[in-house]
């Protein structure tokens, strides 16, 4: 029964004269309020709410000068303290523990972020109060305190999760919006790295308040840490990060080196926003960038289409700075770089690869490797023919991305390798020409603009080759007119004969 009484007396006296609090008292109740938000009693059934209750009473029975001054005796003093029960309450209302699939708990959690929401506003009012009467100065430095912790708790509940409800959601939202109205921020980014020239920015701090729960060993035991760590990681873009990168790089692989899909994902996401918004120098130092290239390629062995499409965007940016470090000289052959490594790994997947999710997901991604490499295409010729020719002759689905694709693809590999063309000519005419009689004779759900769309990409790839091949096209398409009864694929075949009359046969 002892852990009743230190619940009493808060509440006795917070009842009996508000704003009176002596000021060895009120950091006492506080005291005793922290130590039970942060003990086992918090966990219990009936006491649960007791200690939010007993603080609730508190915040509204205290003026804004006591809550924040305190005596000025103690040696962590008030403001501290207000930050280590922020702290505790924002613990305090974490999801728990991953257990597989499992969502026990997660109305119970929402509830209790609810209570912890509510009482956040009501600290944050009380600082309002605090700045606008000019008698308080105290409260910045305890809006200093106070700021990380709502913070985390904000993020963590105002995104949709499998711990929230709308209700709260709602009061997390509430929470941000109110602390960066109090903190005088335009918007979340603003808040993190400093709206003005002369403020730090609170970015340093929230990753300090992450640390201890995004290590190898601890950084599943909240699942929302990692959420909030991604999300607001995102808020802070450069020139602002590239202090920060030794703090951001080891979370950001270690979620992406897990073995859920999910977490790998995220993960991915982490890296690319960190090669978008880190200068290369700065990841070329150390080898950090070959360190990201590697975790990185390994995935492209995973079969998920979700992990692919991440990990390619985010090598496609990578290349630039990896290729910074290499140095061609003219009179020798050029280097294999590593977009061609990336690339010839990704032509031997797509070749036997019968999943229509990771088809769509390979061929999307391929017009960027052949830009990327341009000219340098040519050393994949023949893989990259064999491939065209083998997604062109399958049926995708009423979108038909993959096949748009591979003909974008078609299109950008004749620009850059012309003179190869040529003499694959026989080879390229058939698929094209195939294509548009299954198109043509398609009955099947595939909406109009996309057979419009697939027909005019296959046609604009006929005009290119018959550049390519000095007009031989054009001769060979005139012998079907007289025999060919489609009439889409007559129009596709005059078409050419029309863009193709007095147009320079160079290939470019």
């Amino acid at each position: 029964m002892e852990h009743d009484n230190p619940r009493e007396s808060p509440s006795k006296e917070g009842s009996s004269l508000p704003g009176e609090w002596p000021s060895s008292d009120l950091e006492q109740a506080l005291s005793q309020i922290l130590h039970r938000l942060s003990g086992q009693e918090s966990r219990r059934g009936k006491a649960k709410n007791a200690a939010l209750q007993d603080l609730s009473a508190l915040i509204d029975a205290t003026e804004g000068d006591k809550l924040f001054e305190g005596t000025g005796t103690s040696l962590r003093g008030m403001p501290e303290m207000l930050g280590q029960v922020a702290k505790a309450l924002e613990k305090y209302a974490a999801p728990p523990k991953e257990q597989g699939d499992r969502s026990d708990g997660h109305s119970e959690v929402a509830e209790k972020a609810a209570a912890v929401g509510l009482l956040f506003l009501k600290l944050l009012r009380k600082v309002e109060a605090a700045k606008n009467s000019l008698v308080c100065p105290a409260w910045k430095t305890s809006l200093r305190h106070l700021s990380g912790p709502i913070y985390i708790f904000a993020v963590t509940h105002s995104l949709e999760q499998a711990w929230t409800s709308p209700r709260s959601q709602d009061v997390a939202g509430e929470v941000l919006a109110l602390l960066l109205h109090v903190t005088e921020c335009g918007s979340v980014a603003g808040f993190l790295r400093g709206d003005n020239e002369d403020e730090k920015g609170r970015f340093s701090v929230i990753l300090g308040l992450l640390k201890p729960d995004l290590n190898k060993e601890s950084w599943k035991n909240n699942p929302a840490t990692k959420h909030v760590f991604s999300w607001t990681l995102q808020q802070v873009t450069r020139p602002w990060l590239n202090q920060h990168l030794e703090r951001i790089l080891p979370p950001s692989l270690l979620m992406s080196d897990d073995y859920r899909t999910e977490n790998k994902v995220l993960g991915v996401r982490c890296l690319h926003h960190i090669v978008l918004n880190v200068p290369a120098a700065d990841l070329l130092q150390y080898n950090r960038a070959q360190v990201l290239y590697h975790a990185l390629f390994n995935h492209l062995y995973t079969p998920e289409h979700h992990l692919i499409q991440a990990v390619l965007l985010c090598l496609l940016d990578l290349f630039p700075v990896l290729e910074k470090a290499l140095h061609w000289k003219g009179d020798a052959a050029r280097p294999t770089t590593h977009c061609d490594e990336v690339l010839q790994l990704i032509l031997t997947h797509m070749e036997p690869e019968h999943r229509l999710l990771l088809r769509r997901t390979y061929a999307r991604n391929l017009p960027a490797f052949v830009k990327r490499l341009g000219i340098l295409t040519v050393r994949h010729l023949k893989r990259l023919e064999r491939v065209i020719i083998g997604y062109l002759e399958v049926y995708d689905g009423p979108e038909e991305e993959a096949r748009l694709k591979i003909l974008e693809t078609l299109k950008l590999l004749m620009q850059y390798t012309w003179p190869r063309v040529s003499c694959r000519l026989v080879v390229l005419l058939k698929a094209l020409l195939k294509l548009i009689c299954d198109v043509a004779r398609d009955r099947s759900l595939t909406p109009e603009p996309v057979k419009s769309a697939l027909l005019e990409e296959a046609t604009d790839c006929l005009i290119l080759l018959d550049h390519c091949s000095q007009g031989q096209v054009k001769g060979l398409l005139a012998r079907i007119l007289h025999s060919c009864e489609d009439s889409k694929l007559v129009n596709c075949i005059r078409k050419v004969q029309q863009v193709s009359e007095g147009a320079p046969c160079d290939g470019t």
